[in-house]
């Protein structure tokens, strides 16, 4: 087990503020996301408060109900259903050296909700994983678990994440960028250079937000006629775009862990073809929730080479606490990294807990080690 880090007050346990919800298209995953963590994390060793950022950005007292947090008859759960009031606003310290948060409502004192000694954000997308919600907390000197700015804003937009990789050497695939000026100053020219790209490395190509996840405004273009839907359709969720090729092969998956003396890598995962879905699209993911194979039959080497990258791409990105990173295994017998997600899902079907469930780590000492290694972590520049 991880070691122990004593809360500051005696006989107090660690206070673990679990930051679910946001402002992204990704909101209702991060809700799933933080309903699996507060189902799991151990009551005996760390008091919990829940908050919930609604889509319009406030800050929200919510129900500890992880039931109420699930995806029910294809129906995505939201913030505002879990509030404990529709005006009510949880406000953290901005001074590092006070750790009281204070929830607020119109018209009423402002209660004190005490000390918190770690926040857990459970945020997937902008405004939550992208290092704005983590230069936040380094504001206010509150330790927090998984990565720092730099990293988080990284490992959010795809463009510079494939640049952080080609500059250490790490195998990338092919792939083009749409900056925002390009499309709405001479949407011609960039709708060219998206048909360059295709004539270099063949149809079809994947159009997709470059600051996104969970497969939102992804496209498969099979021929030029379906461009201009795919961008607008990548666009309304981010106005940079990503154009990649198809890489053929399979898709293989594996999750990085902070322990005591350094990351370490998990057993491997596949994701077979979805013969319902065009790819692994959203719908796919969480919807009709399409399993993946844990561990990947893969062979000794094969695990041992992709384990490898995994953990050369956690350095590259200089991340902490946790990644997923995405490979694509080509027929050729060549891993190349797709992304890595350094909040990756953590709903009961995702692939992250799953594999280190088959790495010997359950999920609730999973939630555990992060909790602890955001602790032990010091705070400011390291």
């Amino acid at each position: 087990m991880s070691s122990e880090i004593t809360p500051q007050s005696p006989g107090r346990k660690p206070r673990v503020a679990v930051v679910f919800g946001g402002r992204s298209s990704e909101h209702a995953i991060s809700v799933v996301t933080a309903g699996a963590v507060l189902r799991a994390i151990d009551r005996t060793k760390y008091d919990v408060l829940p908050i919930g950022i609604t889509t319009d950005g406030r800050w929200a007292l919510t129900a500890d109900d992880p039931e109420r947090m699930a995806i029910a008859d294809r129906t995505l759960p939201s913030v505002a259903d879990l509030a404990q009031s529709p005006d009510g606003t949880v406000v953290l310290p901005v001074d590092p050296s006070d750790r009281e948060v204070v929830y607020t409502e119109p018209g009423a004192v402002p209660k004190a909700l005490g000390e918190v000694d770690v926040v857990f954000p459970v945020l997937h997308g902008p405004y939550g994983e992208d290092g704005t919600l983590q230069g936040l907390l380094e504001l206010s000197g509150m330790p927090y678990v998984g990565a720092g700015v730099l990293a988080s804003a990284v490992g959010q937009d795809k463009e510079y994440m494939k640049r952080v990789f080609v500059s250490f050497g790490l195998p990338v695939g092919p792939y083009e960028v749409i900056r925002p000026r390009e499309w709405d100053t001479d949407p011609a020219a960039a709708r060219k250079k998206i048909v360059d790209f295709a004539g270099e490395h063949g149809w079809p190509v994947f159009i997709k937000p470059a600051r996104a996840g969970s497969s939102m405004g992804i496209t498969k273009v099979d021929d030029v006629s379906g461009l201009d839907d795919a961008v607008a359709e990548a666009r309304r969720h981010d106005p940079k775009i990503l154009v990649e090729s198809l890489l053929r092969g399979r898709e293989i998956e594996c999750g990085v862990l902070e322990f005591e003396d350094g990351p370490r890598a998990s057993v491997p995962a596949e994701i077979p073809p979805v013969t319902a879905h065009d790819f692994y699209d959203f719908e796919a993911k969480y919807i009709d929730s399409a399993a993946g194979l844990v561990p990947a039959p893969l062979t000794p080497e094969e695990t041992a080479r992709v384990q490898e990258l995994a953990i050369r791409a956690f350095d590259a990105a200089s991340c902490e606490g946790l990644v997923r990173a995405d490979f694509f295994l080509t027929e050729d017998g060549e891993f190349v990294i797709n992304e890595i997600n350094t909040l990756p899902g953590f709903t009961p079907i995702s692939m992250y807990p799953r594999m280190w469930q088959e790495s010997g780590v359950g999920y609730t000492e999973l939630i555990d080690r992060l909790i602890q290694a955001a602790l032990r972590r010091p705070t400011g520049l390291r």
